[in-house]
């Protein structure tokens, strides 16, 4: 929503909005120009609206929301107007139940500014301390695709990505398998497809190209080096290798995510586009080795040797794996803590038993309250009762208030903080322990 709202700014248009509450993106575009209020409140709606944007997170009991419906102003979901944006220009567009920021990122990253690009992204690219890239007179358009509400399916892509498909977002889609025919019509209304080896079979296009590491990927990462803060690797592509490219991140997954966005930046260049250039190994290499990540993806807030403390978005089973074992495997010898706030209700009792797995891999569990978000509350289901999951002593549920004391008190070798809720408001105060 904050890139959007970047965007008509950037446009000349007068943006007013309304969130819950106040936060640094709602600073940051207040200071850009737009008028933001904090209260559902409907005389503080301005007159004459060409139109509204809304997300899911609006509650339809929202009075400002029932007065737009009321006074016939147009309202779009937030996806529609992004894909009312990007089908205007060649673009590349990143789904997947996670990595889909990282890779986005990525893509935009190694495309701007040498080409003009208007990309969102959905999350703090550090490369350019924003969510969106907005070059002049843009010539393609990157844009993270959202599963969630089946957003993703307003998007027509030149080039499609699919990192992931775990099963998320039941309370939308009931199964996976309902999941899985989403990202199937996303597929279908891409010209071309890159589709991550391990569900690569799922989907379905005459246009699909896998990515991975196994021997039937069309771009093939190999010689794959992992080291703290850095990976090596040779690509593999249709047309040679690219060798020993390097990588500033963590983990065989941000690998992958490499990967799939340099295969989609090829893939572009041979569509012909106009304005868009073909490129070379050298810059792809050059690019590639200055990504430095996005906020809030296994990001280093503190790295001292008494004290190391990460803070991750991961909300899913899978993507807390990934971010934990990666952790793991980097410091082996010591004590790694992990505050994890729950997200959502419904994602709580689906993946109950996966959330508790993956917690107990820790030295030290600390769970705050579930982060409701959009949902009320469901009868059982906790964080305390998440706790009587987790196969560990050393663990706890604390308020939100009890966590910085408690931390100070007993400050361990690392520290990672996990969640997708309100738990980043920590992050200054526990960077400072």
């Amino acid at each position: 929503m904050s890139a959007l709202a970047q965007y008509f700014l950037a446009e000349g248009d007068e943006v007013f909005g309304y969130d819950l509450t106040p936060s640094p993106i709602t600073e940051m575009l207040t200071q850009k120009g737009a008028v933001i209020h904090f209260d559902d409140n409907i005389e503080k709606i301005p007159d004459g609206l060409d139109f509204v944007v809304y997300t899911p997170a609006v509650p339809r009991s929202n009075a400002e929301f029932q007065y737009f419906i009321e006074d016939n102003i147009p309202l779009y979901k937030r996806s529609q107007v992004l894909g009312h944006i990007t089908e205007q220009l060649p673009s590349v567009a990143v789904a997947g139940t996670h990595g889909k920021t990282t890779t986005t990122s990525m893509v935009a990253h190694l495309l701007a500014p040498e080409v003009s690009i208007a990309g969102f992204i959905g999350g703090i690219a550090k490369n350019f301390h924003d969510n969106l890239v907005l070059g002049a007179n843009p010539v393609a358009a990157v844009a993270e695709a959202d599963e969630y509400d089946r957003s993703f399916l307003t998007l027509h892509p030149a080039v499609a990505i699919i990192t992931s498909m775990d099963a998320d977002h039941l309370d939308i889609y009931g199964t996976r398998e309902n999941l899985v025919a989403a990202f199937q019509q996303y597929a279908a209304q891409s010209q071309i497809v890159l589709v991550e080896e391990s569900v690569a079979h799922e989907i379905q296009h005459p246009h699909k190209l896998i990515y991975g590491t196994g021997p039937d990927a069309n771009y093939r990462a190999d010689n794959i080096q992992l080291a703290p803060n850095r990976a090596t690797f040779d690509l593999h592509t249709p047309e040679g290798t690219l060798p020993q490219l390097q990588l500033r991140a963590n983990g065989l997954y941000n690998v992958l995510n490499a990967t799939a966005a340099v295969a989609a930046i090829l893939e572009l260049f041979k569509g012909g586009h106009t304005g868009i250039k073909p490129t070379t190994p050298i810059l792809i290499g050059e690019k590639l080795q200055t990504f430095a990540g996005v906020k809030r993806r296994f990001d280093y807030i503190v790295d001292r040797e008494d004290f190391i403390y990460i803070d991750d978005y991961a909300h899913h089973p899978e993507e807390m794996h990934s971010f934990i074992s990666a952790v793991r495997k980097i410091y082996p010898d010591k004590h790694i803590c992990g505050v994890f706030q729950p997200h959502l209700y419904s994602r709580t009792r689906d993946f109950a038993p996966q959330f508790a797995e993956v917690l107990s891999q820790l030295d030290e569990v600390i769970l705050l309250p579930i982060y409701p978000a959009r949902e009320q509350p469901i009868p059982g289901i906790t964080s305390e009762h998440l706790l009587s999951l987790v196969d560990n002593s050393h663990k706890q549920v604390l308020q939100k208030e009890e966590l910085i004391p408690y931390l100070q008190a007993h400050r361990p070798d690392v520290l990672l903080t996990i969640g997708a809720g309100d738990i980043d408001r920590f992050v200054e105060k526990l960077g400072r322990l």
